[in-house]
């Protein structure tokens, strides 16, 4: 299938891709290993790379489910780190989520903690790099304009030129439990 918003070939599975796997990073591979072995029902989408939310407009149609945004922030002293996952149109400002995490001022995490903790490079955030945060250090924490959410989204797989469908009830009943993450709910304003 041609993706029109990218005019480049896009593929969808039904899990895990099929072919090309030699050129998928141990990341990505890491992704589909661990949702096979858990029994996760996702579909994957294989496409140009995404690095913003106007490209993953393609995902989104490609797929039929929407995106949400995911930015990776932490303190001022970079001691601790969040995984925030918000809906894709919502504006965000970090002095609303600051106070409710009790921290004095959030930014965007660096490169490195990313890619350290999560085995993620920019342009490609997603909650699936929790796999790999085996001790710990990232907190997830999902804007609960999200809670009323059924079905599935798609996030990353660890990078970004493929998507997967997941639900969200499977990330937060199965998936979380699995890294031995928790998640809290945070209600962020529209404006």
């Amino acid at each position: 299938m041609t993706d029109p918003d990218n005019n480049i070939q896009a593929v969808k599975y039904h899990g895990r891709p099929t072919d090309g796997n030699n050129c998928r990073s141990a990341a990505e591979q890491g992704v589909y290993d661990f949702l096979d072995r858990l029994g996760i029902d996702y579909v994957t989408y294989c496409h140009r790379a995404a690095f913003t939310m106007e490209e993953c407009a393609a995902v989104r149609n490609g797929l039929g489910v929407p995106v949400f945004k995911n930015l990776f922030l932490t303190n001022r002293q970079q001691t601790v780190f969040f995984l925030l996952i918000l809906p894709a149109d919502k504006p965000f400002k970090t002095k609303h989520l600051s106070s409710q995490l009790g921290c004095a001022r959030l930014s965007f995490a660096s490169a490195e903690a990313m890619e350290e903790y999560l085995h993620i490079k920019p342009g490609a955030v997603s909650p699936m790099g929790l796999i790999f945060d085996t001790s710990h250090h990232v907190k997830l924490i999902i804007d609960r304009d999200l809670a009323s959410h059924s079905g599935r989204y798609a996030c990353h797989p660890c990078v970004n030129t493929a998507s997967i469908a997941i639900s969200l009830d499977d990330l937060l009943e199965r998936i979380l439990p699995a890294t031995g993450h928790d998640f809290k709910w945070v209600d962020l304003p529209e404006e």
